[in-house]
């Protein structure tokens, strides 16, 4: 069953859709021309499930979430012709989401944009919250702006395909959460950890939902994390 939370942002509204499924993308966009930004391994596996716009991929790894792969983007967003009533959709995890956010309300001074969340950690944390950005040089996230995604869609089912290392990356950001905000669901993860590890959609999407309770809890009371 879905489960919609919203953040009402000085930055702007977004509503947070867990258990929705990338094929259903669609009815979240508007009615203008619309660029896919994703990488390599989402596109491999799930870009029959794409919206059919057009589509720019972009590499994998921490080290490609730079300003030499914004500006790439850029000149293929000029390529395409793009203009200030173009709506980017970001498909992929925390790199994609923040690289094409940054993108987004950047070029041609702000861009209406989306994401559907592909892995855990950018579904619990990156994902939600509005920050958006890149590393310069040795310093992570040091270029950046904040700015609220339209909608995140946690499609729980994309999950079956990472690797069990960023299951775990998702899970300790889960563990973070309920140790921080809420006891009885460490108590819930304690007693489920096997069949969360697994996958197990039940218990996964709990923990997701959970999460972003809490995520988005704190993104409201603290939008540009000024420690109020």
């Amino acid at each position: 069953m879905m489960k919609t939370f919203y953040i009402k942002g000085i930055t702007g509204n977004s509503s947070i859709y867990i258990a929705e499924r990338l094929q259903n993308v669609n009815k979240y966009l508007p009615d203008v021309k619309t660029i896919i930004i994703t990488d390599e391994i989402v596109k491999k596996y799930y870009s029959n499930d794409f919206p059919d716009c057009p589509v720019i991929t972009i590499s994998t790894g921490e080290s490609i979430k730079t300003l030499a792969t914004v500006e790439s983007i850029y000149r293929q967003l000029i390529d395409l012709a793009c203009d200030r009533q173009t709506f980017i959709l970001a498909i992929g995890g925390g790199i994609v989401c923040d690289i094409a956010g940054f993108v987004a309300s950047t070029f041609q001074r702000g861009l209406r944009f989306g994401f559907v969340s592909t892995t855990l950690l950018s579904q619990v944390d990156a994902s939600v919250g509005g920050k958006n950005g890149v590393n310069f040089d040795s310093y992570k996230n040091m270029v950046g702006v904040f700015m609220q995604p339209e909608f995140v869609i946690c499609d729980i089912d994309l999950l079956n395909t990472l690797p069990k290392e960023e299951v775990a990356n998702g899970f300790a950001e889960i563990v973070k959460h309920a140790l921080i905000n809420d006891y009885s669901m460490f108590e819930f993860i304690e007693n489920n950890k096997t069949q969360a590890l697994s996958l197990d959609s039940q218990i996964i999407t709990k923990l997701v939902t959970d999460s972003i309770r809490i995520k988005s809890g704190i993104v409201q009371k603290d939008e540009k994390e000024a420690g109020n």
